[in-house]
């Protein structure tokens, strides 16, 4: 039952929309927790401390974190897999290129699959750069998040990454938040404004929200 479902174009669409809104959550408390920097190195480093005894002592520590993580990266591959089988599925179906021009897409649906690979290759980064400190510019410290943040962002590269990945986050929840609520049956004709202006809201906030702390850093705000 579960392989015909995910076998249908409706199913994967399904596993794409479900797999946005895990992501879409994340986003939201991952940003909320980031302004935290903007009240100083013991706040932000008390709250990085904090995410790994969610739980205690029930969980073992850094055991929720865990947890998160595996579905974030169960929630990525679900999504990254439907999406591109869908697309392929999309190409057969269409072998030849329409005769009649069709009406312009927007520009977050034309770039939704750019989009992707772009989140994909600054997820690497980001955990290589303030999780395991490979590649991260600075000395990197273990248990010191907000040292770790400040040298990222002090670097031009660090800043350009992170804001260019961010702008694409804006726009993939722009279109993907509208295009879930369709799939899942939310969307109708009645409130389709209301959907793309709360798909817009969401977009601003999260890309305004995770920008301003590489700003911040830049301007000296945090330091």
């Amino acid at each position: 039952m579960a392989r015909t479902v995910w076998d249908s174009t409706v199913g994967k669409k399904t596993v794409m929309a479900v797999s946005g809104l895990i992501m879409l959550l994340y986003l939201v408390v991952h940003m909320l927790g980031n302004l935290k920097i903007f009240f100083g190195a013991g706040e932000f480093n008390h709250y990085a401390h904090w995410l790994r005894t969610i739980g205690e002592p029930f969980m073992h520590y850094e055991w929720t974190l865990w947890l998160v993580r595996v579905v974030l990266v169960l929630a990525v591959v679900a999504h990254a897999v439907s999406a591109y089988q869908l697309s392929r599925r999309d190409i057969k179906a269409r072998p030849s290129k329409y005769v009649h021009r069709k009406p312009r897409a927007s520009y977050a649906t034309r770039t939704m699959r750019w989009g992707g690979i772009i989140l994909a290759l600054f997820i690497l980064w980001h955990i290589l750069d303030l999780t395991t400190g490979t590649v991260h510019s600075g000395g990197f410290e273990s248990g010191k998040p907000y040292q770790n943040v400040v040298d990222t962002f002090s670097t031009w590269y660090g800043n350009t990454i992170y804001i260019v990945a961010m702008l694409a986050v804006g726009l993939h929840i722009r279109h993907g938040f509208w295009a879930a609520a369709q799939t899942l049956g939310v969307g109708s004709r009645t409130r389709d404004r209301a959907l793309k202006t709360v798909a817009n809201v969401l977009a601003l906030l999260l890309t305004a929200g995770f920008v301003a702390v590489p700003v911040g850093v830049m301007t000296g705000v945090v330091s």
